[in-house]
């Protein structure tokens, strides 16, 4: 059953209970990968393994995933193209109560220098899900940012 998050700003980054931080070096440059990450939305699932679909609404997107998760959610910051975060505000993951990724790209020579932030906050069994799946999730994402930096080659 899907439910409502706590509507927390870009600055739960720093102080959620859960932080997952995920970087790598991408040679595509930062404004490609901003385009993808922020506004070539439906293309997400052809880099993307876990999404299923992907949506733009308006000031977010809607995402769903393998296995029937989604994810309703409003973009709190696009400064293209150095900085992308948004917030979930409805899903449907058992335990979640606050939830903000922040993308932040930083130029590295002619690439992209990626730095990932899952901020999570929720039950006692959700934070500690999060923390087990940390390695699962870190090697998904430098998959996803691999595939995107082959496409936008």
């Amino acid at each position: 059953m899907a439910q409502r998050l706590r509507p927390v700003g870009p600055d739960f980054v720093d102080r959620a209970p859960v932080r997952l931080v995920f970087g790598r070096d991408m040679d595509a440059a930062p404004a490609l990968v901003y385009r993808a990450l922020a506004e070539d939305v439906a293309s997400m699932p052809r880099w993307l393994s876990a999404v299923v679909s992907a949506r733009p609404t308006d000031g977010g997107r809607d995402v769903r995933l393998r296995g029937g998760i989604r994810f309703e959610e409003t973009v709190l910051v696009a400064e293209k193209p150095e900085l992308y975060t948004y917030r979930v505000d409805v899903t449907n993951t058992p335990g979640a109560r606050a939830w903000v990724e922040e993308w932040r790209l930083t130029p590295a020579g002619t690439g992209t220098r990626l730095r990932v932030v899952f901020a999570l906050d929720g039950t006692a069994a959700f934070r500690l899900g999060c923390r087990l799946a940390a390695p699962g999730v870190g090697r998904a994402i430098r998959r996803a940012t691999g595939a995107l930096d082959r496409r936008l080659a």
